[in-house]
């Protein structure tokens, strides 16, 4: 199937897509995680290889005596925290600048800014060709794991950016309250609470949190009405009290 939009330079758009048949493509916090690493480590015009960056981890894990299960990693022996190292890799020639994104257990949402000829298009291929190798071999499946081709829609405006913005960054709350659209926030605080608490999109970065993930965002790129963490809070929590968010295309 071939895709029918033209990505421009300089212009934002808002990139989305979900598992063939609704299927779950995060099954734990390690898929998350490495769906997020890549989106940093893929923005680039250079090809980076995880296998070898993981071989290179693991032997200065067990030369340090570093072999351990614990701790959460997503090879049995490299722990979380050297894993995050992999975050401080510079990316040559970035493919995009990433505005926004929000990982859910059967999709994704992202806002991408195009800054060079193809390199939407290029950076999407990188992404999702890596991340559906790795989930395929863990699981043991094989086919296609995202709908193809992944769908994407120009944000032609700033009232649709806005829009675009609060719709991304709140849609883990259905997590927690699945008619919360229909039927409004019963628990504001009980919401806020747990929107700051998920790890998987960028809303803690917008609230300046310390973490590696960060590197993910280009934040040069992103508008100025988004620069303050108060701003961001402001504008989160007037869409979660007074405006219906309907799906997005």
């Amino acid at each position: 199937m071939q895709r029918y939009i033209a990505f421009i330079e300089n212009e934002y758009y808002h990139i989305y897509s979900r598992g063939t048949e609704k299927r779950k493509t995060f099954m734990n916090s390690n898929d998350y995680f490495r769906f997020s690493l890549l989106l940093y480590l893929c923005n680039s015009t250079e090809n980076i290889h995880l296998s070898k960056l993981f071989r290179s981890l693991e032997l200065k894990a067990r030369m340090a005596g570093k072999t351990s299960r614990q701790g959460g990693s997503l090879t049995g022996k490299i722990s979380k925290k050297d894993l995050y190292k992999l975050f401080e890799i510079p990316t040559k020639n970035k493919l995009v600048s990433i505005i926004s994104y929000c990982l859910m257990p059967n999709h994704f949402h992202l806002i991408l800014k195009e800054i060079r000829p193809g390199g939407i298009s290029i950076f999407m291929k990188k992404l999702l060709t890596a991340y559906s190798m790795h989930f395929n071999k863990k699981y043991e499946r094989s086919g296609a794991l995202f709908t193809r081709p992944f769908k994407s829609e120009h944000i032609n405006d700033d009232n649709y950016f806005r829009y675009l913005f609060a719709y991304i960054h709140l849609n883990p709350v259905k997590l927690i309250d699945s008619k919360w659209k229909e039927n409004g926030i019963k628990d504001l605080k009980k919401t806020k609470e747990f929107l700051s608490s998920y790890e998987y999109s960028s809303f803690l970065d917008f609230l300046r949190k310390n973490r590696p993930e960060r590197k993910i965002l280009a934040f040069d790129d992103i508008p100025d009405y988004f620069s303050e963490v108060s701003d961001f809070k402001d504008f989160i929590e007037y869409f979660l009290e007074n405006t219906p968010v309907k799906e997005a295309p």
